[in-house]
């Protein structure tokens, strides 16, 4: 599957084949399918990739190793230096590793993301192995 792109960074797209439950998709690496409204973004507050690396700061590094299934990894990218997560399909590979939305992007596949648009950090998920390893920071005060 090659990839693709979204009308506009306020879109999302819901795919999924065989009458099955959608999976949330759009920059996610998924398929085609209607472009529905995208939900305002799930961050508390915008992070600077400076506040993410402090030492000791409020934030812990995890990383997943993502296998894509049929139709994707199952999570939407959003934002801009930092990325972060917007969504985690319930029942996709990106969940059943523990990603969870409001984690910020850190690397993909070994690329530092931290200065990246979530357009460029969608392009190198898509563009890449169907194995992702992703690191993420996550706020301690979930």
């Amino acid at each position: 599957m090659g990839p693709r792109t979204a009308p506009s960074p306020s879109k999302e797209v819901k795919s999924r084949s065989g009458g099955q439950p959608s999976r949330v998709t759009d920059h996610d690496c998924h398929g085609n399918s209607p472009v529905l409204n995208n939900p305002k973004s799930v961050l508390k507050k915008q992070v600077s990739p400076e506040e993410l690396q402090t030492p000791g700061g409020p934030y812990i590094k995890r990383t997943f190793t993502i296998v894509g299934d049929d139709v994707g990894w199952g999570f939407v990218v959003r934002g801009s230096a930092p990325c972060h997560i917007q969504a985690v399909d319930p029942s996709g590979p990106a969940e059943a590793v523990g990603m969870k939305v409001r984690q910020f992007v850190v690397s993909v596949n070994g690329i530092n993301a931290l200065s990246l648009d979530y357009r460029t950090v969608s392009h190198l998920i898509l563009t890449g192995p169907r194995t992702i390893v992703m690191e993420v920071m996550e706020s301690l005060d979930r």
